[in-house]
């Protein structure tokens, strides 16, 4: 399909909140202190597997998971395979039946979590969160014992507070699952520290080994999730928990100074330091990124050309640990359902480990070489 000649502007943006570098330092040190809580001596070196009787699980990933429990504040944690996927799908087994009616936010949804809602055969219903009005409206109906909030943004222009509905849903007496991908560590609070019963979130996304999610969150629910969980080939084995564990000390200071850049990033290219850009925007779409505006169509031949000049042309796993070098990619599948005629004008440009300069330098070079 063509390009429009006239480019859509960018929506307004409404980026959560971030933690700054000092607190993210608390926030380290606060995990440390749940982990010399529960790991003693050498246990930080040695790991265990296996279907250990009594626990059902290593007894390192429950080492682990009670650090979670506690750092969190929450009853319990439970570590399944899947990444952030599987924790979600476990979680929402765990609080939903097949015909459970399901509120949900109007918007798209992401792609995998759609394809969980339609394997549970649950009945979706959709309320705009950002309309206060409405979702009070739908709580009041009486219809649901459960709702699914996503922490970071649906659509671009979403606006509405997570810790406002998740409070809602708790005071009409209904129960949140909170998907916390791109949220955890890097916000203020996740869902589960907002009051939800439930935080699902991917470990492999916080720079930890591949495939491994957390359901942190009520007793009854992680309870559930371990039921269903019975399989030893299921079990989420030490060595990964303790893997996990270690990289996760890591991530608060890191998404700290990510965010900081970024946010110096968009500054310099506001300021018109890029010529071709036209307009950014700090957005969480899904992970915390720039969105950028191109005064020509030629978003989709950016990230090769970027490539060039060291940046990730597509992610891994959005923030995971192989992904150091800034990345430009397009926007997410979900924005992109939302905001299709953006596709050939806006980039998707995350920073990573990098620091501005090398972002600005990369995106100044793309440019004049699209120049032709």
């Amino acid at each position: 399909m063509a390009a429009p000649q006239t480019p859509v502007h960018l929506p307004t943006t409404y980026p959560l909140a971030t933690v700054g570098v000092d607190e993210a330092v608390r926030v380290q040190y606060r995990l440390l202190e749940h982990t010399a809580a529960h790991f003693e001596g050498t246990q930080l070196f040695e790991t265990d597997a296996g279907v250990v009787p009594g626990l059902g699980r290593p007894r390192t990933t429950a080492r682990v998971e009670a650090v979670l429990a506690g750092h969190f504040g929450a009853e319990d944690a439970a570590l399944v395979q899947g990444a952030g996927t599987g924790a979600i799908r476990a979680a929402l087994q765990a609080a939903v039946s097949p015909g459970d009616p399901l509120l949900i936010h109007r918007a798209p949804v992401y792609r995998t979590t759609a394809v969980t809602l339609r394997g549970l055969g649950v009945r979706t219903v959709e309320a705009d969160f950002n309309d206060p009005a409405e979702l009070r409206q739908a709580l009041a109906s009486g219809r649901f014992r459960w709702a699914y909030v996503q922490h970071s943004r649906q659509r671009l222009a979403d606006s509405y507070d997570p810790a406002e509905v998740i409070a809602a849903c708790a005071e009409a007496g209904i129960r949140t699952v909170v998907d916390d991908n791109y949220a955890v560590m890097r916000v203020p609070a996740s869902g589960v520290e907002l009051g939800a019963d439930a935080s699902c979130f991917s470990l492999f996304k916080l720079h930890g080994p591949e495939g491994v999610g957390a359901v942190v969150g009520s007793r009854d629910l992680v309870e559930h999730i371990r039921a269903d969980n019975y399989s030893g080939g299921g079990q989420v084995q030490g060595a990964q928990a303790l893997d996990a564990l270690r990289a996760l000390t890591h991530v608060p200071v890191m998404w700290a100074i990510q965010s900081r850049v970024g946010a110096e990033v968009a500054d310099r290219l506001a300021a018109g330091e890029v010529p071709g850009v036209a307009e950014v925007r700090i957005a969480n779409a899904q992970d915390r990124c720039l969105l950028v505006r191109l005064e020509r169509p030629v978003a989709r031949q950016l990230p090769a050309v970027a490539a060039k000049y060291g940046a990730a042309p597509y992610p891994v796993g959005s923030n995971s640990r192989y992904e150091i070098t800034p990345l430009f990619y397009r926007m997410s599948s979900s924005s992109l359902d939302d905001t299709p005629e953006l596709a050939d004008w806006t980039v998707r440009i995350n920073p990573m480990r990098a620091g501005a300069d090398l972002v600005v330098e990369i995106l100044r070079r793309s440019l004049l070489d699209l120049e032709g």
